[in-house]
C-alpha cells in the first residue's frame, strides 16, 4: 500500500487507512488487530483481525453487541454454548448478543486469521470462566433454535452487482444480525463497482490480491488485510487494476446492505452533497 504500515492517513471528516500488519495487541499466542473502530470516527460499527498460532485458543468470552467472524486462512473450532462447529476459509458465523463462544486453532503448524466485526465502535468482551458440554456438529449448520447462525461459503448465493464482480452476503439482519451486515466480494481483473456512497460507515478490509480504493479524488493501494474505513456518506469505489483477482470482506453498521449510486467525477474528487449529487440507481441486496 503507499502509506507507511503503522499509520492510518486521515482526512477531516474522512477516510482512513490501516494497514493489515498494523501492530497487535497479543494475549496467549492470538495476536488481536483492530481497524475501524471509534477511534477513527466510525459510529456503531468495529472491525480487525485474529491471528492464532497453532493450537491457540480464545476462551469463552460474551459481548453485548452483534460479532460477525469470517475466516480468513487455516481452519478454526469455533464453539458456542458447546455446540462446536468447524469453519473453513470464508465461512462465517454471526454470534448474537450475549451468547458465551470460544475460538480454537486446530492446526498443529499452522495460523488461523479470522477477521471479526462488531456491532459497536468501541469493541470488548467479557470472559466467561463456565465451560459447556461439547457437541460436535463439525461442518454441519445450527439447528433452527440455535441462536447462532453459519453461512458456508461454499454454499452461499452469488449475485453480480457490476460486470466482472461476485459478491455473496454473510451475514445481515435476515440472519440475525443487529446493527451489522457484510460479506464478500470478488473482483476479475479490470473490474470496479460504480462509485457510490451509504447511508452508513463501511469498513472494507482487502483479502486477496490488490485494490485501488478511490475516495473522493483520493487514491489509495491496499492489499494483505489492509482495511479502509469510509463514513456515511462518502464517495468510493474499489478497483482491480491488477493482472489477477482481488478480494474483500466489507462491513457497514446497518442490518442489510444497500448503496446509492452516484456520478464517478464525485469519486474523482468533484465536491459532493446530497442537494447537488446524481443518484443513479439505488440497489438493495436480497
Amino acid at each position: 500500500m503507499g502509506t507507511d504500515p503503522q499509520v492510518a492517513l486521515h482526512a477531516p471528516v474522512g477516510e482512513r487507512i490501516y494497514s493489515g500488519r498494523c501492530g497487535p495487541i497479543v494475549e496467549a499466542g492470538v495476536a488481536l488487530r483492530q481497524f475501524a473502530t471509534g477511534a477513527c470516527g466510525a459510529r456503531d460499527i468495529s472491525s480487525g483481525t485474529a491471528t492464532f498460532e497453532p493450537g491457540a485458543c480464545l476462551p469463552y468470552h460474551r459481548h453485548n453487541f452483534s460479532e460477525a467472524a469470517t475466516i480468513l486462512e487455516g481452519e478454526a473450532l469455533f464453539s458456542v454454548h458447546g455446540r462446536s462447529y468447524r469453519l473453513r476459509r470464508f465461512d462465517c458465523i454471526h454470534i448474537p448478543v450475549r451468547i458465551p463462544h470460544r475460538v480454537l486453532n486446530v492446526s498443529e503448524g499452522e495460523q488461523l486469521v479470522a477477521h471479526w466485526a462488531m456491532a459497536t465502535s468501541t469493541p470488548s468482551r467479557e470472559w466467561v470462566e463456565e465451560e459447556f458440554p461439547i457437541q460436535d456438529r463439525s461442518l454441519g449448520l445450527p439447528e433452527p433454535a440455535d441462536p447462532e447462525y453459519i453461512v458456508r461459503f461454499d454454499l452461499a448465493p452469488r449475485y453480480e452487482l457490476a460486470q466482472g464482480t461476485q459478491f455473496c452476503d454473510l451475514f445481515a439482519g435476515r440472519f440475525g444480525a443487529v446493527g451489522i451486515c457484510g460479506g464478500y466480494g470478488q473482483f476479475s481483473a479490470g473490474s470496479s463497482l460504480p462509485c457510490h456512497i451509504h447511508e452508513f460507515d463501511e469498513s472494507i478490509t482487502i483479502v486477496e490480491g490488490e485494490a485501488v480504493c478511490e475516495v473522493s479524488g483520493k487514491r489509495y493501494r491496499l492489499s494483505d488485510c489492509d482495511t479502509a474505513f469510509v463514513p456515511r456518506g462518502r464517495p468510493h469505489r474499489f478497483i482491480n487494476e491488477s493482472a489477477g483477482p482481488m478480494a474483500m470482506i466489507w462491513v457497514y453498521a446497518g442490518n442489510e446492505p444497500e448503496r446509492t449510486i452516484v456520478d464517478d467525477r464525485y469519486c474523482k474528487g468533484a465536491p459532493y452533497s446530497d442537494e447537488i449529487g446524481v443518484q443513479v440507481a439505488r440497489t438493495r441486496n436480497s
